[in-house]
């Protein structure tokens, strides 16, 4: 499978943002409109577009599902949605809406239940993040410290049939610092399945390191925004691989 280089459309207050570090005081918006901007990635090739309700997240509910709809409704390219998935019903309204995967955060590490009944009822579709500061996964919003080992947790979700993961290291989210790969490298060495990297991607070599490492793709967000990565050009470079 090609390496996918994978947008983020991250939503606070129906707006494009970018925090630092997940610190929700140090965001950063940009300008244009959520839906015109996944039609952008799109026609510049994205595989997939990854949409995170960024307020979702942090309260614990589906609150910006308008936006997301819309941005479901207006691009053929699959939409990973995440934030605010705490349900089987959530994830119901989420497909309904035309999401093509889900990605599940605070609620796996909470209830391994709603995981392994997730997984069952749409196969395939389940993402479950691996967010970490310090090698401990954090939840709602990463604002809370779930005192669990990331590579643990990462683990027992295999184990439960989870078919990917996300991994975020969170000291590198939006800081334009570089992906940590050998943390990368060191989960996809330990687990089965797929791992997309997010956090700190901001060069086609930041991207070639992550592909080295056996990722299956990596999340891109501030880099794309900010002009300091080509969406088009990366694309291309790994389609020609």
């Amino acid at each position: 499978m090609t390496f996918q280089v994978i947008p983020a459309i991250d939503l606070r207050g129906g707006r494009c943002v970018r925090l630092f570090q997940g610190d929700y005081a140090r965001e950063t918006a940009y300008p244009g409109d959520p839906v015109e901007v996944a039609q952008r990635w799109q026609a510049l090739g994205a595989p997939l577009i990854h949409v995170v309700d960024l307020d979702g997240a942090r309260e614990g509910r589906r609150v910006n599902q308008d936006t997301v709809a819309a941005i479901c409704s207006a691009v053929s390219v699959p939409v990973e949605v995440s934030g605010g998935l705490r349900t089987l019903a959530d994830l119901e309204a989420a497909s309904a809406a035309g999401a093509g995967r889900f990605q599940i955060g605070s609620a796996a590490v909470r209830d391994r239940a709603f995981v392994a009944e997730a997984v069952r009822a749409f196969p395939g579709m389940v993402v479950v993040a691996v967010d970490a500061r310090g090698g401990r996964v954090m939840t709602d919003g990463w604002e809370r410290d779930s005192g669990l080992d990331a590579l643990g947790f990462a683990g027992a979700m295999v184990e439960l049939g989870v078919p990917r993961l996300l991994f975020t290291d969170i000291s590198r989210d939006g800081a334009m610092e570089g992906p940590n790969v050998g943390a990368y490298a060191q989960l996809v060495a330990a687990v089965s399945v797929p791992v997309v990297a997010a956090g700190g991607v901001t060069s086609i070599e930041h991207l070639r390191a992550l592909a080295a490492a056996g990722c299956e793709g990596a999340v891109v967000g501030r880099a794309l925004y900010e002009g300091a990565l080509d969406l088009k050009a990366a694309v291309e470079e790994f389609a020609r691989c």
